[in-house]
């Protein structure tokens, strides 16, 4: 271990190298925590399974420090995976919901919740926490598996932000963030993907209540 001050740049570039899945895997709290970790010395550039083999290597690039095989006491990378909610076991718990790192879950307190599979990161956190255990991994076989892998990684670093930055909010509305919404609205490209985020949600919102009410009449004319 080094004793030695976090070199933002240094931290940012590592950064810039994971996966942004903010699954944890790794031991840490989020992706931006395990980089400053390296940067420091207090973790080994192996511990991202979702990362794999390539991260491990231009992370050690990025160093100047020989490669090493993944640490599989963290976990084996997987091919990517998203969540997938049994929406008839849903009990509208919103465990699931508050477990997500990057909002990529919808629904509200005892409505069925559906998973936004083009912002779903692959985390697994969702599915401890699931009491009906209607929570599973499935393969990624959508459009998302086309998206380039550093923007779906941006995108998920923002919208990670995004939660933190309500989460804190929320919690004490006078406490300011470090880095102030108002940065994000004043970026175009940012401001316009929260846009068609919100959108997206409020439409598969919609039709998750659509679909929850068509298994509501269903039902109640079998019972009939």
């Amino acid at each position: 271990m080094t004793d030695r001050s976090i070199d933002p740049c240094l931290v940012e570039k590592i950064e810039a190298i994971l996966p942004q899945t903010q699954c944890r895997k790794c031991g840490f709290s989020g992706c931006k925590p395990y980089a400053e970790a390296i940067a420091i010395g207090q973790a080994d550039i192996n511990q991202c399974p979702p990362g794999g083999s390539e991260g491990i290597r231009q992370i050690a690039q990025l160093l100047g420090i020989p490669f090493k095989p993944l640490n599989t006491a963290y976990g084996v990378t997987k091919p990517k995976a998203v969540a997938w909610i049994d929406e008839a076991l849903c009990i509208g718990c919103t465990f699931c919901i508050r477990a997500c790192p990057v909002d990529a879950i919808v629904g509200a307190a005892k409505q069925m919740h559906t998973v936004i599979a083009a912002e779903c990161t692959g985390c697994e956190l969702c599915i401890v926490p699931c009491p009906m255990d209607c929570i599973v991994m499935i393969p990624d076989n959508n459009a998302t598996q086309h998206v380039d892998p550093k923007h779906a990684a941006d995108r998920a670093r923002m919208r990670y932000v995004f939660k933190q930055r309500r989460l804190l909010l929320a919690k004490d509305p006078d406490v300011q963030p470090q880095n102030s919404t108002l940065e994000a609205e004043s970026n175009p490209l940012e401001q316009t993907i929260a846009q068609k985020a919100e959108q997206r949600k409020k439409t598969i919102i919609q039709a998750a209540l659509e679909r929850a009410a068509a298994i509501r009449h269903q039902t109640s004319k079998h019972i009939e």
